[in-house]
C-alpha cells in the first residue's frame, strides 16, 4: 500500500507502520500454512494420530494393527493411481532421497539418462554419477524455470526425471521416452511434490516414487514407489547379478528394492517405520479417495494455483517465474517480484500475519515467493483477495460505475462522477467513502479504491456508493 491510501469505516486499507502489516482478518486464510514440504497437515489427521496413540503408537510394525494400517495405505494408493495389471506399491524408510540410492543400487543396470532442470531433478543424477559400479550418466540439462526430458540414447537402460521440480515450480510431462521400449529401458520418475497434486498415468512409468510430506500431508522419512512388472524384474536381475562371484556391484540390504517389495507384500517395511507417519498418511489417502481420488485432488490444486497465477499475471510488480503456462506447476507456485519489492520483507510481513512458509528455494537465489497448493490447502484460503475484488467490481458495476479492472494490485480505479477528481473525493467523504483522487498520480478524473480490507467493509460500502451516485444524478436533473 502507498502512503497516500486512506482508511475509513467504509473503505479501509492495510494498516502499516515501518515493516509491520496488519492484514484484515477476513482476508487471512483460516490456515496459513503454504509450505512446499513439509506441507499442511489437516486437523483430522492429527485427530487420527491421537486415536492411534492408544492403539498403534508404541506397537510392533510386524504385528497386525500396524500391518493393517500399511495394507490400507497400499490398497488406497492402488485405487488412487488406478494401478495397471501387475503394478505394485512398495514402501520403505528414508524418503525419496533414499530412493535415489535404491534406484542406483537396484534399478539402473549400467547407464542412465537424466532430465536435470532444478535442484531435485539434478540430485538423482549426481547419485548416479557417484556410484562406482555405474557408467557416467547422460545429462539433459534445462534452465531453471523450464524442463528438459531425457532423449533416447544408445547404451542407456534407465531414463529418469522429476514430474514436478519443487525448487522451481516446473511441471514436466510423464511419458515413456520414444524408443525406450525397444531398448528394454525403464522409466523412473520422481513424483515427490507431484503425486496427489498433478495428474499422472503411472503406466507411462516403471517406478513412480514419492515421499508423503507433500500432497499426502504426512511427515517425511518414508518413500513410496509404484512399480511396474518391468521394474520388479529389473531389480531382481540387478540384485541377482550383484551376488555373483566377481561382481563389482554391491547392494546393501537397506537399498535392496526386492527386499522392500517382499516386505511390502507382507504389509511391512524392511526396517521400523515411523508409525505416526503411517497413521497420518493412511488418513490422507482415505480422505482423497473418499472425495473423488486423483481427479478431485488435482482439480482442487489446479483451482488454487490458478488464483495465484492469475494474480501474478495481472500484477504490476509480480509475474509467474515459469514463463510457459503449460509448464507451470499446480502443486508449487513460484512468483518473481520486482527488485523494488523485497521478497524477504513480504515473507516477513506474511509471517507476522500467520501466513508461513512462502520462501523461494534458497539455492535458486531469486527475489521470489514459493507457495505450496497441495490438496490439504483450501482454495478459499488462496482466494480471499480475489473474492474481495469480485465483491467490489460486481457491486460497482451493478450501480453503473465505470472502473478499470484491477491489474494485480490490491486496488482499482473508478471514474469520478465529475471532471474534478478532488471534488469527487471530497463529496464521497460525506458518505464515509474515502477515495484517493487521481490528481495525486498526475492524472485527472479518477479515484483509487483499496480492497485489501475486511470483506464486510466492502459490503457495507455499496449503499454508500449508491447514495453518492444518486446525489450526482439529482444534481444533474435539477
Amino acid at each position: 500500500m502507498n502512503a497516500d491510501s486512506y482508511q475509513s469505516a467504509s473503505l479501509a486499507s492495510v494498516e502499516h507502520m515501518d515493516n509491520i502489516v496488519n492484514i484484515p482478518s477476513s482476508m487471512k486464510p483460516e490456515d496459513g500454512r503454504f509450505g512446499s514440504g513439509p506441507s499442511k497437515i489437516r486437523p483430522e489427521q492429527v485427530d487420527a494420530l491421537e486415536r492411534g496413540g492408544k492403539t498403534l503408537l508404541g506397537t510392533s510394525h510386524r504385528q497386525t494393527p500396524v500391518k493393517s494400517l500399511v495394507a490400507s495405505i497400499r490398497e488406497g494408493l492402488g485405487s488412487f493411481f488406478s494401478l495397471p495389471d501387475g503394478y505394485e506399491i512398495a514402501l520403505g524408510n528414508g524418503g525419496a532421497s533414499a530412493f535415489w540410492d535404491i534406484a542406483c543400487a537396484s534399478l539402473i543396470a549400467g547407464k542412465a539418462a537424466f532430465g536435470a532442470y532444478g535442484s531435485f531433478s539434478t540430485k538423482f543424477a549426481k547419485s548416479a554419477q557417484s556410484a562406482p559400479f555405474l557408467d557416467d550418466p547422460v545429462i539433459f540439462a534445462g534452465e531453471p524455470g523450464t524442463y528438459r526430458l531425457p532423449e533416447r540414447t544408445d547404451g542407456v537402460d534407465t531414463y529418469a526425471w522429476a514430474h514436478n521440480e519443487t525448487s522451481t515450480g516446473v511441471s514436466a510431462p510423464v511419458r515413456r521416452v520414444e524408443g525406450s521400449d525397444e531398448q528394454n529401458a525403464i522409466v523412473v520418475v520422481d513424483g515427490t511434490s507431484a503425486a496427489g497434486a498433478l495428474p499422472v498415468d503411472v503406466s507411462q512409468t516403471d517406478a513412480y516414487y514419492f515421499s508423503p510430506q507433500k500432497a499426502f500431508g504426512s511427515d517425511g522419512g518414508l518413500w513410496i514407489a509404484v512399480l511396474s512388472p518391468r521394474a520388479i524384474a529389473r531389480a531382481q536381475q540387478v540384485e541377482g547379478e550383484a551376488k555373483l562371484e566377481g561382481s563389482r556391484r554391491w547392494v546393501p540390504p537397506f537399498l535392496s528394492l526386492t527386499s522392500a517389495l517382499d516386505n511390502a507384500r507382507k504389509d511391512q517395511t524392511l526396517n521400523t517405520p515411523s508409525v505416526a507417519t503411517l497413521i497420518m498418511l493412511e488418513n490422507q489417502v482415505r480422505w482423497l479417495n473418499e472425495n473423488g481420488g486423483m481427479a478431485w485432488s488435482t482439480a482442487r490444486c489446479a483451482q488454487s494455483a490458478a488464483l495465484l497465477y492469475e494474480w501474478a499475471e495481472r500484477s504490476e510488480y509480480a509475474r509467474p517465474f515459469v514463463a510457459d503456462p503449460g509448464s507451470r506447476s499446480n502443486a508449487v507456485v513460484t512468483v518473481d517480484l520486482d527488485d523494488a519489492v523485497s521478497a524477504k520483507q513480504v515473507i516477513a510481513a506474511l509471517r507476522e500475519n500467520g501466513i508461513v512458509d512462502t520462501s523461494g528455494y534458497r539455492k535458486l537465489g531469486r527475489n521470489q515467493l514459493r507457495i505450496g497448493v497441495f490438496p490439504s490447502v483450501e482454495p478459499s484460503d488462496v482466494a480471499a483477495y480475489a473474492e474481495n475484488r469480485r465483491l467490489l467490481t460486481e457491486g460497482l458495476s451493478a450501480l453503473g460505475y465505470e472502473y478499470v479492472e484491477p491489474d494485480g494490485a490490491f486496488y482499482l480505479w473508478v471514474r469520478a462522477l465529475e471532471e474534478d477528481a478532488q471534488a469527487f473525493s471530497d463529496c464521497a467523504k460525506e458518505y464515509e467513502l474515502l477515495i484517493v483522487p487521481s490528481d495525486s498520480f498526475g492524472v485527472g478524473g479518477w479515484g483509487r479504491l483499496s480492497y485489501c480490507i475486511a470483506r464486510d467493509t466492502i459490503e457495507r460500502s455499496m449503499p454508500a456508493f449508491k447514495a453518492l451516485k444518486e446525489s450526482y444524478e439529482a444534481k444533474l436533473s435539477s
